[in-house]
């Protein structure tokens, strides 16, 4: 009989077990649609002109791409990619009736700054970027009126084509500004379109355009359109200062996308937008910042082409962005915050950030901090009565303070299982990595992340109710007490959160009243009354899954770019972060149905059941190669020529370096060709010898801290002299002391020699110095690069025919020593064929690089 019992008992638990995973399925498969834009028809070529089409945006990132070969500073893509944005807008404005006033110009743009980037401070000296400005207005706008500025970039990155970043943020910008005048809309206040030339290298367009540009005074708000990837849903990751950019956005989006989460952590991710220059550093102008989030797998790649780019994701954004510029347009706060926030700095405290999600692109909740407080403490009061709730009508203190430790021990029942579901797949990700000989294999196949972690979470999840009792009412008290803390622990935190838990708890409230309500007419041991428990469950659960589903993705991608850390602790890293990843968001798409259904599935068949998944996925994981094509492997390839002068090279060298956690001996290992090639020139080793140091690769600065174990192989010096016959140098103008002591202002004169493809270069300065003519002579705070002396370093970027000149100030008699690296892109022929040899899973970025020292 007993065992009669079971076998029926562990039958129920299956066919719980079933529906819940069919459950969950469903969720996952509408979350998949709606972040991949399945939901949006992308528009043809023969769209009616007064919609918004993506095959005519997609037209112009395919001539931005393939008809410029790349649009890198220094070299010739970037010029045409501006001849091409000019043209296009110039025939708009031909276009135009006479009710617009449409003024089309090219600016160039220097200036110097000092920034933190990547944690790093770093001073940038720029001159001669070419920025693209179209202001579309009435015919009756004045110069000074109030305007909306929507800005974008057309540089890509080194080694990118940049369909996705920011190709496609250009051709829905060209689209958009067609869109207005073929629509016969005139804005009743002027937009600015800022095509800007040089956001990869650190914000310069945007910088030179809110410092110097005629029309800076005038805008009242604006939107940067970003690409960390090739597509996907469009979220605004950041807004402000006020809340007034998100309101307009909550208002009239047509596929709202975003979550106020994602600006209170924005930081952690390496990188940065105009939106930085606009909204906080220079400007204090209210803006959205609305990036392409997924595809990360070809963001800063070769592989970020045309045919990478997600269908749909174009079209969803200019949906969204030409009814956001109409409605900021005709907005009368816009026509009052030119003057107001930007010039004093000052942001109302009754107009700060406000608290906002989307709910599957379908609308978008916003309401501002101040009500945040007073709703998320709503399920607080709740939570207090529920001691009176338990004890009703009891009124002895003895039951009353014995309901209160019951909350308490249910609390921390549900916390116990929220830890361990993200412990055990810590857990089996670190003990599969001791047994395999490379990790990340989840990262060219996410969907096997959540196969590898998801059953031992829930095994994590399941464990306490399995190995102590707890009543049903006491776990569900408790689980609810737990998810309202959260929730007031992000509030008083003052962050813009916590939305989440206050969801999860609100939810469970109802779900409790139906459960409580099929009890009494099924039985609490009946499927229909657990049905009865999840059902009003449902909205919460599917968006939980919407929301942990986006963010697993998201890191999943974001891994393969994240920085290599030392071994043989880095190697663990990636597998650690994406199982505690998944541990979480397992504990929250599951944690409100887990007082009831724990009841069910709380078994050791169930139990057994998902280790055994466990275990075979696992060891399936470890037989899968962790890149591809569709998710290719990060590889810097930097060669390397130490001048002595402006036509000597003394020492000539192939350097490279990864920013996952599978180092360079995992790529030559599976890269045999290249190996070989190397072994030709030098004895392939991973010796001591061969190791390199962040000071190699400082014409990459700030970004060369993201490498670790990069490894540097002799090669063929005097090739270079085939293509350039003078390198760069620096020399000495005029020294003018300034006091006795030693103290001396030295004029320097930098001459880039026959370089052509100059992408940036670097000056890293060590030793007494007191002051420089750059960043309007202001000496930032010191940094230090592999553990050396404190270091002055400043970026100079920009072509003229005029060579670099400027000063720096010594307060001592002791030398100023100045390194010079020059990043340009052509490669010689064997570093060319060198690169060919690696597999196409290995997206190789590949420059050269002239390096000399100074001693002044």
């Amino acid at each position: 009989m007993g065992l009669w019992t079971r076998s029926m008992e562990d039958r129920r638990a299956f066919r719980c077990l079933f529906c819940l995973a069919v459950l969950y399925g469903l969720a996952s498969w509408l979350v998949y649609t709606v972040l991949h834009m399945r939901h949006v028809l992308p528009l043809g070529p023969d769209a009616p002109l007064d919609r918004f089409s993506e095959a005519r945006a997609v037209d112009h990132v395919r001539q931005l791409t393939v008809g410029t070969g790349g649009r890198q500073e220094g070299s010739p893509g970037l010029e045409l990619a501006a001849q091409y944005i000019k043209s296009q807008l110039e025939e708009i404005a031909r276009n135009a009736g006479p009710s617009y006033r449409i003024e089309v110009e090219e600016s160039l743009v220097s200036g110097s700054f000092s920034m933190y980037f990547l944690h790093h401070r770093v001073t940038l000296h720029y001159r001669n970027h070419k920025n693209v400005v179209m202001r579309i207005s009435s015919n009756i706008s004045e110069e000074h009126d109030s305007s909306f500025l929507v800005n974008g970039h057309y540089d890509s990155p080194l080694g990118s084509l940049g369909a996705g970043d920011c190709g496609s943020c250009v051709a829905s910008m060209l689209e958009l500004a067609r869109l207005i005048v073929d629509s016969k809309w005139v804005p009743p206040q002027p937009i600015i379109f800022l095509f800007n030339g040089a956001e990869e290298l650190f914000l310069l367009g945007s910088h030179g355009f809110i410092t110097t540009h005629k029309w800076r005074d005038t805008i009242g708000a604006f939107i940067d359109i970003e690409a960390s990837g090739s597509g996907g849903i469009d979220l605004v990751c950041q807004s402000g200062p006020s809340s007034w950019p998100t309101r307009v956005y909550a208002e009239v989006a047509q596929y709202p996308m975003g979550n106020s989460v994602a600006q209170d952590f924005f930081g952690i991710i390496p990188g940065d937008t105009d939106y930085r220059i606009f909204a906080e550093d220079y400007g204090k102008i209210p803006g959205l910042d609305i990036i392409f989030v997924l595809g990360g797998y070809f963001y800063h790649t070769s592989f970020d082409t045309v045919e990478n780019l997600i269908p749909g994701s174009i079209q969803g954004r200019g949906e969204n962005l030409i009814r956001l510029i109409k409605e900021f347009s005709n907005s009368s706060v816009l026509l009052n915050e030119a003057k107001n926030s930007r010039k004093s700095g000052k942001i109302l405290e009754s107009d700060e950030r406000a608290v906002f999600f989307d709910y599957l692109t379908f609308f978008m909740v916003l309401y501002s901090k101040d009500l945040a407080v007073i709703l998320h403490t709503l399920p607080l009061g709740i939570l207090l009565l529920v001691p009176f709730y338990l004890t009703f009508p009891t009124t002895a203190l003895g039951s009353f303070l014995g309901a209160i430790v019951d909350v308490l021990k249910g609390m921390l029942f549900h916390f116990s299982s929220l830890i361990l579901a993200i412990i055990l797949p810590v857990i089996a990700a670190v003990v599969r990595l001791l047994f395999t000989q490379y990790s990340m294999s989840w990262f060219a196949h996410p969907f096997l992340a959540f196969f590898m972690f998801v059953p031992c979470s829930l095994v994590g999840l399941l464990l306490p109710k399995k190995l102590w009792s707890i009543k049903e009412e006491t776990y569900y008290w408790g689980a609810y007490g737990l998810y309202v803390v959260m929730t007031m622990v992000y509030a008083i935190s003052g962050l813009s959160g916590g939305f989440l838990t206050y969801i999860m708890s609100l939810s469970m409230l109802l779900a409790w009243l139906c459960f409580s309500l099929c009890k009494r007419s099924f039985g609490p041991q009946s499927l229909r009354s657990l049905a009865g428990y999840v059902v009003p469950l449902i909205p919460c659960l599917v968006y939980s899954v919407y929301y942990g589903g986006f963010l697993t993705q998201f890191v999943i991608e974001k891994m393969g770019m994240m920085g290599s850390l030392p071994q043989p602790y880095g190697y663990f890293v990636p597998d650690v972060i994406i199982a505690a990843v998944i541990g979480l968001v397992t504990g929250w798409s599951v944690g409100p149905i887990l007082p009831v259904t724990s009841q069910w599935l709380a078994r050791s068949s169930i139990i057994n059941f998902l280790l055994q998944i466990t275990v075979v996925v696992l060891a399936l994981a470890s037989q899968l190669f962790p890149y591809s094509t569709s998710a290719p492997k990060r590889v810097v390839f930097q060669h390397t020529f130490v001048t002595a002068d402006s036509s000597k090279i003394e020492e000539s060298s192939y350097g490279f370096s990864v920013v996952d956690s599978n180092g360079l001996n995992f790529l030559f290992y599976n890269s045999p060709d290249a190996s070989r090639w190397l072994l030709n020139n030098s004895i392939l080793s991973f010796e001591d010898k061969y190791l390199s140091d962040r000071s190699s690769w400082v014409a990459t600065y700030p970004v060369s801290f993201l490498f670790t174990g990069s490894l540097k192989f002799p090669a063929k010096e005097n090739e270079i002299l085939e293509h350039y016959k003078i390198f760069p140098s620096l020399s000495i103008l005029e020294t003018v002391p300034l006091s006795e002591h030693g103290q001396r202002r030295i004029h320097l004169e930098l001459h880039l020699g026959s370089l052509s493809q100059i992408w940036g270069t670097v000056i890293n300065i060590t030793g007494p110095l007191a002051n420089w003519s750059f960043a309007d002579s202001t000496l930032p705070e010191p940094q230090t690069v592999s553990g050396g002396p404190p270091s002055y370093i400043c970026r100079l970027t920009g072509k003229s025919h005029e060579n670099w000149t400027f000063w720096l100030e010594a307060n001592s008699s002791e030398s100023l020593h100045v390194d010079l690296a020059v990043l340009d892109q052509h490669l010689t022929t064997s570093a060319s064929e060198l690169k060919s040899l690696f597999p196409d899973w290995a997206d190789v970025t590949a420059y050269s690089t002239f390096f000399s020292s100074y001693e002044f």
